[in-house]
């Protein structure tokens, strides 16, 4: 006897058969253009040496460019003076012997899928970016 399938397996097929489009259709956008379409409607702010580890609620590495340390409220974004090496799917390991993530700290970079060593990368300053505060209407 045949067995029907249910409704929901064709719609986690079809979204299977979408994402993968969407990624690709991401990819095109320069590293650059990925940085400032996460930056916008923010204010550079005076470069820092460190920023705290415990505030840090995310990580996102743009290929070929940089690391974006985000805090809630204020992006910090870190450019690597060599950032060839860079990856979006790699996985991010750092050492530090205080609770601060400083300019000059080293960032091990591991391969995704083996886990295997991919290299690192030296940080630099942090750059932190903010919305600016919405003034009062009159």
């Amino acid at each position: 006897m045949a067995r029907l399938l249910p409704p929901a397996f064709f719609a986690v097929c079809a979204f299977g058969c979408i994402v993968p489009s969407l990624a690709v259709a991401r990819d095109h956008r320069s590293s650059e253009q990925q940085l400032a379409d996460m930056l916008k409607d923010r204010v550079a702010g005076k470069p820092v040496d460190c920023i705290s580890q415990i505030d840090i609620r995310g990580t996102t590495v743009i290929d070929g460019l940089g690391i974006v340390y985000d805090t809630g409220s204020t992006l910090y974004v870190n450019r690597p003076k060599y950032p060839e090496s860079l990856n979006s799917d790699q996985i991010l390991v750092t050492k530090t012997w205080t609770d601060q993530l400083c300019r000059l700290d080293t960032v091990e970079l591991r391969d995704r899928g083996s886990r295997m060593y991919d290299g690192f990368v030296g940080l630099e300053d942090f750059v932190p970016y903010t919305k600016p505060a919405k003034t009062a209407a009159r």
